[in-house]
């Protein structure tokens, strides 16, 4: 039987992005792929993401935080999720322990990320500084501006899309900056373009259109989880992309199909803070039979 069964969980969203909270605290429990699929697959548990709380590290986190994606591979960041573990840890009593804080260090396999609570349904996540040489995004081709990128979608002579700009969040993105978001359909070009093999790692792979220099509307296929309604990585990096070719200055209102986040491009360090809702669904907890087979 898998150690998963009758674990308790949190089913949330931000923005729309679905997320599952696991606490896996004080145990040696390792998610395996095929629970995290077969958790995905469950009407009660589906996600884009599988955030799962572990023992911290190093000393000074609260917590190390695991990132799933719904085909069960790794994920190095995920924004709206890390809203959601922070009010887990904040607010929800069985995972918070009843502690009042409203701030944290999470480690990521990305790196060490803190977060803040503005309000019990809001949270700011400061995600790092970008990543923007072509071997840390990673690339397979050696550009050296990667504002620009050579990669493109549709006919060689008359490409649909082209000349994304290419930006490290935690995670690879891909950003193609469009003048008409409703002119293009990323369900079709999303699984090409993730898997192309000029990304060694796959990519995520967004669509944006600049509205005026502090809003951007954003439309995303996430690696390993396909069209989602909110990804808040893909929001650091369009706002990135779009500062770095002076479309944008370094804040802007960046808004997806599930609402809208407020992105910070800090100069003083070169970290990325990104604002925004969190909603708490239901509870429950992981029926014993979704694991046949999966262990």
């Amino acid at each position: 039987m898998s150690a998963l069964a009758e674990r308790r969980f949190l089913k949330m969203n931000g923005l729309g992005n679905q997320i599952v909270v696991l606490d896996l605290r004080g145990t040696a429990i390792t998610v395996s792929a095929q629970e995290a699929r077969a958790v995905a697959a469950h009407p009660r548990s589906p996600f884009d993401q599988l955030m799962i709380i572990h023992d911290p590290r190093g000393p000074g986190a609260d917590a190390f935080i695991r990132i799933m994606n719904n085909d069960g591979s790794d994920a190095g960041a995920c924004g709206n999720g890390m809203r959601c573990i922070a009010w887990a840890l904040c607010v929800d009593p069985p995972i918070s322990g009843g502690l009042a804080r409203d701030h944290l260090r999470l480690e990521t396999r990305a790196g060490l990320l803190e977060a803040w609570m503005r309000d019990e349904t809001t949270f700011t996540v400061d995600m790092g500084a970008p990543k923007f040489d072509w071997q840390d995004i990673p690339l397979r081709d050696p550009f050296p501006d990667t504002r620009y990128i050579e990669l493109q979608a549709g006919p060689i002579d008359a490409p649909v899309l082209h000349s994304p700009s290419a930006v490290n969040m935690g995670n690879p993105h891909a950003v193609f900056f469009v003048d008409d978001l409703d002119a293009h359909d990323l369900a079709r070009f999303g699984p090409l373009l993730e898997n192309h093999p000029i990304f060694p790692d796959r990519a995520n792979i967004s669509l944006a259109q600049v509205l005026s220099p502090r809003h951007i509307r954003l439309k995303v296929w996430e690696r390993g989880a396909g069209l989602t309604l909110a990804c808040g990585s893909a929001a650091c990096a369009a706002l990135v992309a779009a500062a770095r070719r002076k479309f944008t200055g370094r804040e802007a209102l960046v808004s997806l199909p599930g609402g809208d986040l407020d992105i910070t491009w800090r100069e003083s360090d070169s970290h990325v803070l990104m604002t925004g809702p969190v909603e708490m669904e239901w509870e429950d907890r992981f029926p014993a039979e979704i694991f046949a087979g999966a262990v």
